[in-house]
């Protein structure tokens, strides 16, 4: 019986139909779908999700702002319209007592509170990030006082420096005397400083942590094998390594320095301590633009000056940055 043998046919690839490319256009040139109407809604898409955070941003922000530069230039009051003084507001405040013990405040405040602020977020960061039993615990309470109210935060301070608080008791415990925290010019100022540096500690802790995150670990063990002690690799490795962070909370808190007015309103009183002696910029605005009597216009020239005087910190600070960089 003869074999019968079967041959296995491969199946023909199927013919790749070739377009030959339309006149007037090139080979391989991508074709331009035609626009429908799907895609020219989608177009439009972007502007309908940031139309929200636009209005707000245009509303709370940029409105407020055109308008207090343009009230700065006029007469106005709380109920009278007024009219256009041109810059007869920024005269005023050259001869006003009041907008000088202000500036002065507020740039004391600065210089108090800022180095503070730069440094000891940084030291807390570094002590929190050992493994030290029951350091979890005070992560938490440093920054508890970041999220207690301000309003909170300065009436406890109020009760605690009172003439007849705890800590004048513990003074007088130990045989130092009574303290007035909130009755000298000078010592309540301190104590308004502390209270800010204390609300601030554990917010710009957070953003040391962060930055001491990506700092490599192989760094600080260079540096320990090298014979470098605690105090040198603070200042070569780790300094060097959130500088850039630094910067950024010296801009923070420089700006929130300067317009301070809670915890000084809340220990000195609306009316700024003895004779005035402890307000602020902020302190000013409020005292002179509200009411039903309120001068709208010269507390908008005041304003006008404070966003001034903060952009030129946050720039000093950057271009300080920028210097010890080149």
């Amino acid at each position: 019986m003869a074999r019968s043998s079967s041959t296995v046919r491969e199946p023909r690839p199927l013919a790749r139909e070739t377009r030959s490319p339309s006149p007037g256009r090139r080979p391989g040139a991508r074709v331009r779908r035609p626009e429908t109407r799907v895609r020219r809604q989608l177009a439009g898409s972007p502007w309908l999700f940031a139309a929200p955070g636009l209005l707000v941003v245009g509303v709370f922000i940029l409105y407020p702002f055109v308008s207090t530069v343009i009230n700065s230039f006029t007469d106005r009051r709380t109920l009278i319209p007024g009219e256009f003084v041109g810059l007869a507001n920024f005269r005023e405040l050259l001869h006003d007592e009041m907008f000088w013990t202000g500036l002065r405040n507020s740039t004391l405040y600065v210089l108090g509170v800022v180095p503070a602020l730069v440094l000891l977020p940084l030291l807390l960061a570094l002590l929190v990030q050992k493994n030290i039993p029951g350091i979890t615990f005070f992560r938490s309470a440093f920054y508890t006082p970041v999220v207690a109210s301000i309003v909170v935060v300065g009436l406890i301070w109020v009760w605690l420096l009172d003439e007849r608080g705890l800590v004048n008791a513990l003074l007088e415990a130990i045989g130092v005397g009574k303290v007035g925290f909130l009755s000298d010019q000078w010592l309540l100022l301190l104590s308004a400083m502390a209270v800010t540096v204390w609300k601030g500690l554990g917010y710009y802790m957070i953003i040391y942590l962060a930055a001491l995150a990506n700092v490599p670990r192989e760094l600080h063990e260079a540096a320990s094998v090298d014979g470098a002690g605690a105090v040198r690799r603070f200042l070569t490795v780790t300094v060097p390594a959130v500088r850039s962070t630094m910067v950024l909370v010296a801009a923070l808190s420089s700006v929130a320095a300067f317009k301070v007015f809670s915890e000084v309103y809340l220990m000195a009183g609306p009316d700024g301590g003895p004779a005035g002696e402890d307000t602020t910029l902020v302190m000013l605005v409020q005292r002179t633009g509200t009411g039903l009597t309120g001068r709208v216009g010269y507390a908008s020239a005041i304003s006008v000056v404070v966003f001034v005087v903060t952009v030129a910190l946050m720039l000093l600070v950057l271009r300080a940055d920028r210097k010890e960089d080149a």
